[in-house]
Order: C-alpha cells, then structure tokens, then sequence
C-alpha cells in the first residue's frame, strides 16, 4: 500500500492518447550548492594579485586557450568535449535568492528562502513531458538522504503542483546498502498488489458510470503510472549500478559523486528527461572530514580553509563530472543529452581571511559572488572545445558576451524541443510563460 501510494505524486500528470515513447533528448543538470569558486577551478587569474589569484596554477588541456586549474587534470585530457562558460551572472547574493534565480530562471519576489514561487526548470520539464509513460519518472533527483526535501534546493514546482517536483532518490549509490525505495515490491506484498489491482478493476464500470467530469479518469491514470513504476522492470534494471563494469566504476570513482554521476548516465538512457544530481559534501564514501572543511561549496573563510578544503572537493569532483562527459560520448549519447554542471553563483575575487568556526584559526576564504561564475555544459549536439565569454582581469564581472541564467535555459529548451513562451497558470490565475527572457547561447549552437 505505501508503495501505491505514488499515485499522488502522478495524479493528473497524464495526457490521454498521448504516445508512451521514451524523449529523444534528455538532460543531466549537476548541481554544486554553496557556490563554487570559479577562481579555483575554471577562471583562474594567474596574473592578478596575490590577494585575487589564490595558491594554485592553471594547467593547459587538449585545448588551446582553455586552462584549469592544477587540481583538475583529468579535465585537462577531455577539454574538447565539453565548453566552459565565463560570463553568467545575476544580482542575488544569498543562497535561497541564488538558488530561485537560477533554477527558475525569475527573480524571486523573496530574496532569501528557498521555497519558489516559480517553477523549478526540471518541474517545467516534468510538466512539459508529463505525457511519456516508459516506465521511469520524467524528472528525478539523487541528494544526501538528511537533503531530500524539494525545498532544501529550490526544486519546488510552485503553482504547477507537487505532481512535477523530482522522484528523489537519497543516500550514497557507492555505499552497498543502498536502495531505491518505491521502485519494487517486497515478495510477500506481490500477492496483495494483485488483489488491490482486482480490486480496483471491479470498480472500473462504476468509476465509468458516475464520473462525468473526468477526475475518475485522471485518478486511474495516476494510479496505472504509479503501478507501471513498481511493476516494470526498467526502472529497477535503470537504478541497478552492479550492470556496470568495474573498471567503469573506478574510472566515475567509487564515492557518492562518482556513483550518481554513473547513475545519471543510466536513468536518462533508460528514458528519464531531466536527472539532478547533488554534488554537496565530498566528506563521505569513507572520507574523513577535513576540520578545516566544509559540507557544500559555501567556501566562507568562517566555513573552511579555501585551498585545503579544495585539495580534497576538486580531485573527488574532477573525476566524476570528466567520467560523464567521457561516457556520455562514448556511448555516443552527445547529441540525445545535454549536461550543465552549476552551482548558484561564484565567489568574492578578493580572497579574506578570517577565524574559522571549526578550527580557531585564521584561514582564508571567499564569500559569496552572483556578479561572475563559470559553468560547465557539454553534450546536447552542441558546440564544445571552447571558452564562451570573459570576466574582468581580477574575475570581478563579465567584461565578454554577459550572459543570464535565462540564456542558459532557453539553449536548454531548445535542445529539448520546448517552447518557452509556453506559459502555465499560476495561483493568481495568470498565464505564466515558461521562460520571461533569455536567448539560446549561440556560440553553441
């Protein structure tokens, strides 16, 4: 019975006589909440000084022109396959204001909190795609299992209704206890499942009779969805990561980032159309906590020692996003999929230094920056091997090609067929277009 209880999550989803084929194209959206600093990873500064640049050195890839940081070299073998972008912005400085900027693609009416009053982009997506039946939520998301809540992110559907928030999958897929709830039945309860079923089909002439407005109809919709997820075999074969090989494994690196990433690629072959995956705390999977760490990206001198919190964070995190964009291409799925790694926005160029909560100690750090940050996208038939946009010489502010998250969203549309002067009604009974401005970044078209 809990089990069909995920019907309320696909109540009035369906669109009658629409084909049940799986979405051509897809997209895996890794998100790094805190604010990752750019200046470390994908806009390094050598030239600025001391107090801007930080500890460490840019490394060339296998592209000319395209440089990162020292930590990351597994990203400097695979640079032609990915495109990184310098010149995003936005004016929100706090985290629950960044998060509703950037994942709404809308300024927030509140700067700060993280409950949305527009839709989260993968709802838009789940809403947009509600007529797939495959046998795998349209939009789903993989976090730390204390993380799940749709509010913990900005994940919320707002006035599209919970129907479109994501099919959460909590916990670390590396950890061999691991288990996806709501996708199988227990044995014992197989039995039930068939009498609940009888049941509900020996009031299928009654429903018929006395429902004139359609609302039966919409219940037995969302109920066969919730039944076809326990019942198919392709979501449960979608989440099973023992299909892989081992070596496939150790190349995504065998910790909670690696193994989403890894299940990410599976969920959206399988059929999903918009997969999250929350790269937040690096210090589990059997890695010790730093003291002088942090749990997200939130790299305030308070929080953590900048450099030293890096020299565990990017090594981890380099490895997991490189083996996507390899696997992605070389099981040839970089046109079908699009992937974007982002976290809200960047931080301060100015490095400070203050006593850290955990440690004592004077330590450096660098605060919060919505004015520059650095995103990596690849797949998506897309343009890629290259460096859109610049900042300013300290990493201040675009200087080249400013961009809005709304650019970002609107390539993604494109990419997967939709309209976003689509609009939606909101709670006040107004049409809501799914995108207020924003034009496909043409550089990767």
């Amino acid at each position: 019975m809990a089990g069909l209880s995920l019907s309320d999550l696909f109540r009035a989803q369906a669109k009658a006589g629409m084909s049940p084929e799986a979405p051509e194209t897809s997209v895996i959206f890794v998100w790094l909440p805190g604010g990752p600093p750019h200046m470390e990873m994908y806009d390094m500064k050598p030239d600025a000084p001391l107090d801007y640049r930080g500890e460490f050195n840019p490394i060339p890839t296998n592209v000319p022109g395209l440089d990162v940081c020292e930590l990351m070299p597994l990203h400097a073998q695979c640079a032609d396959r990915y495109t990184i972008i310098r010149s995003i912005a936005h004016k929100f400085a706090d985290h629950g204001g960044g998060h509703k900027r950037f994942l709404t693609g809308r300024d927030p009416r509140e700067p700060t909190g993280f409950v949305n009053d527009a839709p989260a982009v993968g709802s838009i997506v789940s809403k947009c795609r509600e007529h797939i039946r495959n046998g795998m939520p349209n939009y789903i998301s993989g976090t730390h299992p204390g993380r799940a809540g749709v509010d913990t992110y900005s994940f919320g559907a707002a006035y599209l209704g919970p129907s479109y928030v994501p099919f959460n999958v909590p916990g670390d897929p590396s950890d061999e206890k691991f288990s996806v709830q709501n996708i199988s039945l227990d044995d014992r309860l197989t039995d039930r499942l068939d009498d609940r079923l009888t049941l509900l089909t020996s009031f299928d002439q009654l429903q018929q009779r006395i429902d004139q407005s359609g609302l039966m109809q919409a219940m037995d919709d969302a109920s066969a969805k919730a039944v076809d997820l326990l019942t198919s075999d392709r979501a449960k074969q979608a989440f099973d990561l023992s299909q892989e090989p081992e070596e496939l494994k150790d190349r995504y690196g065998r910790h909670a980032w690696g193994y989403r990433a890894l299940l990410a690629r599976r969920l959206v072959e399988a059929g999903c159309s918009f997969v999250t995956m929350v790269m937040e705390n690096p210090y589990v999977s059997g890695i010790n906590f730093l003291k002088q760490g942090t749990y997200n990206w939130d790299s305030h001198a308070v929080n953590c020692h900048l450099f030293d919190d890096a020299k565990i964070r990017l090594p981890i995190y380099d490895r997991a996003v490189t083996a996507l964009v390899e696997d992605i291409y070389n099981r040839g799925l970089d046109k079908r999929v699009m992937l974007i790694v982002t976290g809200e926005f960047g931080r301060t160029p100015r490095i400070n230094s203050q006593n850290g909560t955990q440690t004592g100690v004077m330590q450096p750090g660098r605060d919060h920056w919505p004015n520059s940050m650095s995103l990596l996208v690849a797949g998506g038939g897309m343009r890629t091997g290259q460096v859109i946009g610049a900042t300013t010489a300290k990493g201040e502010e675009p200087k080249d090609n400013a961009l809005t998250p709304n650019d970002l969203w609107a390539t993604m549309y494109r990419h997967l067929g939709i309209d976003p002067e689509m609009a939606f009604i909101d709670h006040s009974g107004r049409p809501m277009p799914i995108l207020p401005y924003g034009e496909p970044i043409q550089e990767l078209l």
